[in-house]
């Protein structure tokens, strides 16, 4: 930022430093103190942010990445985003393979932000040759000049979190915090920021929250890959089909799974009680911090910090939408939909 006039040169100098924010009628009578860390206050509205911008100015250091060259990358839409933003601030041309299940706002905003876009099928295979690890693998070897980010194994993206994400979430607790709570997808996020985290203060639980129709709980518990536990579902960024090894499994506690309608109604719920319009993922976050608390996990002297990691416009075809949630049969009796808020005067 340019000392003489209170600007930013551009929107990447933006990144990090999200607030940190009290919840207080959604876990309105639970014992202890409960905190969401914010990473919709990112510029490009979500905590992959963080792995973009450091990934991508990492390979420039190492003259890895050149004026010119392609930026190739595997998502289920916010990585991309993130990465589509990086890239046409800095120069370089973007491709992106994503997963059929992201939802088509995020493929829009892909395509808004000059990305080219590979749409795969989700429910295939992790090395189908149609996956979207595959052919983000093809596209690296057949483009000259290009550089595969690879998410899901790259160590930059624990290296992220632990050098942003932990170190805020420290401060802004002032070390006070005694529980993490956050999703696992390709593990970055919650094993950079639990590898800080653990390193001021041991004691800190790292709670980890999966997807049903994913292996990452089962392998943290018996380190056994284990495909009959894969089966479709709908939580985009959430889980996963293969063991990144972006997840660092030593640093994490435990797993919780939450299911798939569980996790949407509990993002409108956050909502309505919060004013915090935030994402699929994030609906699952909240899902899984109140079945830990039903287990008996925090106590009145907890500290907890989950972390929010995007925004609900990327779900405006799903979750907030009363067609897309009939569609699945997210309705009943207990949960109903919001059409009965609008009156249309003729």
């Amino acid at each position: 930022m340019r000392e003489d006039l209170k600007v930013y040169d551009n929107v990447l100098q933006l990144v990090g430093n999200t607030p940190l924010i009290h919840l207080n009628k959604i876990t309105e009578g639970y014992k202890g103190q409960y905190f969401a860390k914010i990473e919709a206050f990112n510029p490009g509205h979500s905590s992959k942010d963080r792995i973009a911008l450091h990934i991508i100015e990492e390979a420039e250091r190492k003259g890895i990445l050149k004026p010119g060259d392609t930026i190739i990358e595997t998502t289920s839409g916010n990585t991309g985003f993130s990465i589509a933003m990086v890239s046409c601030i800095k120069g370089y041309e973007c491709i992106l393979a994503v997963s059929s299940k992201s939802s088509k706002d995020k493929i829009d905003m892909l395509k808004t932000m000059g990305a080219k876009v590979y749409v795969c099928p989700a429910n295939v295979p992790a090395d189908d040759p149609r996956s979207y690890y595959e052919v983000a693998k093809r596209l690296h070897k057949e483009i000259k000049g290009s550089v595969y980010i690879n998410q899901y194994f790259n160590e930059l993206n624990i290296d992220a979190h632990f050098h942003s994400t932990g170190p805020e979430i420290w401060k802004q607790t002032e070390g006070k915090i005694t529980h993490l709570v956050a999703c696992s997808g390709t593990g970055g996020t919650i094993s950079g920021t639990a590898r800080f985290l653990k390193q001021q203060n041991s004691d800190i639980k790292i709670l980890g929250i999966d997807a049903f129709g994913s292996v990452l709980k089962k392998y943290h518990e018996t380190r056994k890959f284990d495909k009959e536990e894969i089966y479709p579902y709908r939580i985009e960024g959430l889980g996963k089909n293969l063991i990144p090894t972006a997840t660092d499994f030593d640093a994490i506690d435990k797993f919780s799974k939450v299911t798939d309608e569980d996790a949407a109604h509990t993002a409108r719920e956050i909502a309505k009680t919060e004013g915090l319009f935030v994402g699929y993922t994030s609906g699952a976050a909240m899902q899984g911090l109140k079945q830990y608390y039903e287990e008996g996990e925090f106590d009145e002297n907890s500290n907890v910090v989950l972390i929010f990691p995007d925004h609900g416009s990327r779900y405006m075809s799903k979750i907030y939408s009363d067609d897309w949630m009939n569609e699945q049969g997210f309705f009943d009796t207990q949960h109903e939909s919001t059409s009965q808020s609008i009156e249309v005067i003729k």
